[in-house]
């Protein structure tokens, strides 16, 4: 009827929409944890309820900071995360290592190359992989990231810099394991010595005196290096020698040859051979020049060993080796004169002087 009221609406249920909503509008407060640490817990509770609630007591004992809880079990989970991924990066790369060397078609330079190409992989491959086991999103630390590695980029741009130029180095093969190069001193003292080991950061030189110099690698990219042993290992080198003047030069010249022929070292192709270099102050000088083919054994040894055979050479065949000498002229003057008047007369007896 008109004046009748409507009976009431029987309560009904709520949509899902309603209830979503109504949801949204409760507060929900979400702790986050290391998602390794999460998977781990589930796994190991599932085995055993005595480990899962040894799992719940360490886990339990926790630090929040906001919206942000870590546990001592987090921690532990992440330890050995780390430790399990550095582990499984130095194991790999040794393995890769001992394969690479049982390639006997790469040369030494070849199979450091791709050991150090490899070892590259093998780490940068870990570091993703321990990204990805933790749960770290880097998205989140998208800003905070790009200036940490503006920052480490300054500060390391050296040590990449040493990296790329010692894998060019051993691309194009002018500086590699085994080479006889000369090296300066901070003093400019030149010696010279074998490259033993071409690392990440230095390249590794020993003299014959056992003494290591650690030479940057971008140092023998940019600078000039004397490499005694690039394209071969053949090295000539001098040994300096005087004679009188008096002497016979043509028995001189050969005792010389006889003296380099005599050592073991002293290749005989090329053969020696010896050059008149100057007529010195005291001596008519000559240069022996001799060929070796091993020059990371040295080279003053070989030099010694021809001194010493043409020493006896020179002995048993009357050369003479000259000092050096030098003529005295004195000129005549009048005070010099009335000098030695006094000096001859301080020398004469006192009887003659009476008379």
């Amino acid at each position: 009827m008109q004046g009748e009221t409507p009976p009431a609406a029987e309560p009904t249920a709520a949509t899902p929409a309603v209830e979503q909503a109504w949801n949204l509008a409760e507060p929900v407060v979400e702790e986050s944890s290391v998602a390794a640490a999460e998977g781990a817990k589930e796994a190991l509770s599932s085995q055993s309820e005595t480990v899962g609630s040894v799992i719940d007591t360490v886990d339990t004992v926790a630090l929040s900071f906001g919206d942000f809880r870590i546990s001592l079990f987090d921690v532990l989970v992440v330890a050995a995360v780390i430790v399990g991924i550095l582990f499984l990066a130095w194991f790999a790369s040794r393995m890769s290592r001992r394969l690479v060397r049982r390639m006997t078609r790469l040369d030494e330079a070849q199979q450091l190359l791709v050991e150090k190409v490899i070892t590259i992989i093998v780490w940068a491959a870990a570091f993703f992989l321990g990204i990805d086991l933790l749960g770290i999103d880097l998205t989140a630390l998208a800003v905070f990231s790009g200036a940490f590695g503006l920052a480490i980029g300054f500060g390391l741009q050296k040590t990449f810099g040493n990296l790329i130029a010692g894998i060019i180095l051993l691309m194009d093969r002018s500086i590699k394991p085994g080479d006889v190069i000369a090296v300066a001193d901070l003093a400019g003292n030149e010696s010279f010595g074998q490259i033993r080991k071409i690392g990440i950061r230095a390249v590794s030189v020993t003299t014959r005196d056992q003494r290591e110099y650690l030479i940057p690698n971008e140092n023998l990219m940019i600078n000039q290096v004397e490499n005694w042993s690039y394209s071969s290992k053949n090295v000539r080198m001098q040994v300096p020698v005087g004679v009188s003047y008096e002497a016979d030069m043509k028995l001189a010249e050969e005792l010389m040859l006889e003296a380099a022929k005599s050592c073991d070292r002293v290749l005989s192709a090329p053969p020696p051979t010896v050059w008149m270099s100057e007529y010195g102050d005291s001596s008519v000088n000559f240069v022996i020049h001799c060929w070796i083919t091993d020059p990371e054994d040295g080279v003053g040894n070989v030099r010694s060993a021809v001194l010493k055979k043409l020493w006896w050479l020179f002995k048993d065949n009357g050369i003479e080796i000259p000092f050096p000498q030098r003529d005295l002229h004195i000129r005549g003057s009048d005070q010099l004169e009335r000098l030695a008047e006094l000096m001859v007369q301080g020398r004469k007896p006192a009887g003659s002087a009476k008379e």
